[in-house]
C-alpha cells in the first residue's frame, strides 16, 4: 500500500492534502477525547435537587453522572441523629450510617477502601464509571465525524475525477515494459491492500451495525454477521502485521526524503502542467503515502495488540504520564491527560484510538485506491502485472525509468534534468 500503483499527477495534492488532514484528525481526536464533556446542570441545581429529597442522590446526580459529568460524591448523611451513631458510621457501616447507594457510589467511583493483596490504585476500582463517556463518544462524535470523513473522501474523489478526469499516458502506451515490482513485492502489497480491506469493512460493521444493519436484517442476522465478523478482524490482524513488515523493508530505502522531492512539490506533481517532475521509484506524494501507512498502520497495530490482549498491554497511562511531562496539554490548552487508569478505561482509550486512526487511514487508501486503478491510465499493471508501459515509466518516475533502461544495455542512465 505504498502506492506504487500511483503516479505523478494525481498524487501530489491528494498526498499532502491526505497528511495534513491526517494530523488534523488526529489531533482533533485526542482534543476530543479529553473534552468530550456534554452540558449538563450546574451545581447549585444539582445541590438544590439533593437537598428536595433530604441530601441523598438525586434523579439529576444520575443523569449527570452518566453524562460524565463531575458530581459532587462527599459521603452525605441521612439525618441519622441516634446516639452512637458516629462509631457505627463507616463505608459499610449498618443501617442509619452509609446507606446501599452511597457504597455503590464509593465503589463506581474508586473511592471505596478496598483492600487488595497485591496493585496499585487501579487494582482498588472495582467499578468504574467511564464506560457511559466511551459509548457516548463512540456512537456519537466517532462514528459522525468517522462517516463524514469517509464520505467526504469519496465526495472530494469523484469531484477531483469529473474536474481532471483521468490522467492520461502523455505519448500512449508504446508496447514496450519494464519491471517495476517483483512478485514478492506485489505479494506483500496486496497481502496488506486485502488485510487491511477485509478489516475496515469488519470495523464498519461493528460500529455502524447496530443501527445500520439490524433494521436491515434483524437481530439474528445481525448478530450471526457481528460474530463471524470478530473473528475474521481479530485473526486476519496478523496478515496486516505481517504484511506491513515487508512493505517496510521492501520498500523503506526508496521511500527516504531527497532533494528531488523539494522540485517534484515546488511543480505540484505536474498535476498543474503537461509535464511530469523527474523522480525517482517514489516520487514525493507516494513518499507521503508510505510513511502514512507505515506509521498509523503500527499505530493501529499496537492499539490493536492491547485489545487482543486484554489488561496485558495497557498503552495510555504511561503515555499519558510522558505528554504530560513535556507539556503537551498546556500547549493544547488542556487539563493534564489522566496518568493513571484503571484496566477498563485502558481498554476504551485503546478501543477508541483505534477507531479515529483506522478512520484517517481508511480515508487515505480510498484515495489510493483511486489513483490506482480509475484515477490514472497506466497505473495498475505496476501491481497487477509487475511490468508498466515505457512511457509510464518515463513520464511519471523518469529518474527511476532511466536507470532501469540502462542497466538493460549495460550502461550508464543519463540522469533527466532536475
Amino acid at each position: 500500500m505504498a502506492t506504487t500503483a500511483s503516479g505523478g499527477r494525481g498524487s501530489s495534492g491528494f498526498g499532502w492534502f491526505l497528511l495534513i488532514g491526517l494530523v488534523l484528525a488526529v489531533a482533533g481526536g485526542l482534543f476530543v477525547l479529553r473534552n468530550a464533556e456534554p452540558a449538563g446542570p450546574p451545581q447549585e441545581a444539582l445541590a438544590e435537587a439533593r437537598e428536595a429529597v433530604g441530601g441523598a442522590s438525586s434523579l439529576e446526580d444520575i443523569l449527570a453522572r452518566q453524562q460524565g459529568l463531575d458530581v459532587d460524591r462527599t459521603p452525605r448523611d441521612y439525618g441519622s441523629a441516634a446516639e452512637g451513631a458516629d462509631e457505627i458510621r463507616s463505608q459499610l457501616g449498618t443501617l442509619g450510617g452509609t446507606s446501599d447507594a452511597e457504597v455503590w457510589e464509593a465503589l463506581r467511583f474508586g473511592t471505596a477502601d478496598v483492600r487488595v493483596s497485591a496493585g496499585d490504585a487501579p487494582a482498588r476500582v472495582l467499578m468504574q464509571d467511564n464506560g457511559m463517556w466511551w459509548q457516548q463518544f463512540r456512537q456519537g462524535p466517532l462514528s459522525t465525524w468517522g462517516g463524514i470523513l469517509l464520505l467526504g473522501t469519496i465526495g472530494v474523489l469523484t469531484l477531483f475525477f469529473l474536474v481532471r478526469g483521468r490522467v492520461r499516458i502523455g505519448k500512449g502506451k508504446s508496447g514496450r515494459t519494464i519491471l517495476r515490482f517483483t512478485a514478492i513485492e506485489r505479494f506483500a502489497h496486496w497481502l496488506l491492500a486485502g488485510s487491511f480491506i477485509l478489516l475496515g469493512l469488519t470495523g464498519l460493521i461493528t460500529l455502524f451495525g447496530r443501527k445500520g444493519l439490524i433494521p436491515l436484517m434483524g437481530k439474528d442476522g445481525y448478530a450471526t454477521l457481528a460474530l463471524y465478523s470478530k473473528w475474521i478482524h481479530n485473526n486476519v490482524s496478523w496478515a496486516f502485521m505481517l504484511a506491513l513488515v515487508l512493505v517496510f523493508l521492501f520498500w523503506v530505502w526508496h521511500n527516504l526524503p531527497d532533494k528531488t522531492d523539494l522540485n517534484w512539490i515546488a511543480k505540484g506533481g505536474g498535476i498543474f502542467g503537461k509535464e511530469h517532475p523527474p523522480a525517482k521509484k517514489f516520487n514525493a506524494g507516494q513518499k507521503v503515502i508510505f510513511w502514512s501507512v507505515v506509521i498509523f498502520g503500527a499505530s493501529i497495530s499496537a492499539s490493536g495488540l492491547s485489545l487482543l490482549f486484554p489488561f496485558e498491554i495497557p498503552m495510555f497511562a504511561k503515555t499519558f504520564g510522558i505528554l504530560n511531562d513535556m507539556g503537551v496539554p498546556a500547549i493544547l490548552g488542556l487539563d493534564p491527560f489522566p496518568a493513571q487508569l484503571a484496566p477498563h478505561e485502558e481498554m476504551q482509550y485503546a478501543q477508541l484510538w483505534h477507531a479515529i486512526v483506522g478512520f484517517v487511514l481508511m480515508a487515505i487508501i480510498i484515495a489510493h485506491i483511486y489513483i490506482g486503478t480509475v484515477g490514472m491510465e497506466g497505473a495498475y499493471d505496476a501491481m497487477g502485472s509487475g511490468q508498466v508501459d515505457v512511457n509510464w515509466a518515463r513520464e511519471h518516475h523518469s529518474i527511476w525509468a532511466a536507470k532501469v533502461e540502462a542497466k538493460r544495455r549495460g550502461g550508464r542512465a543519463a540522469t533527466p534534468a532536475e
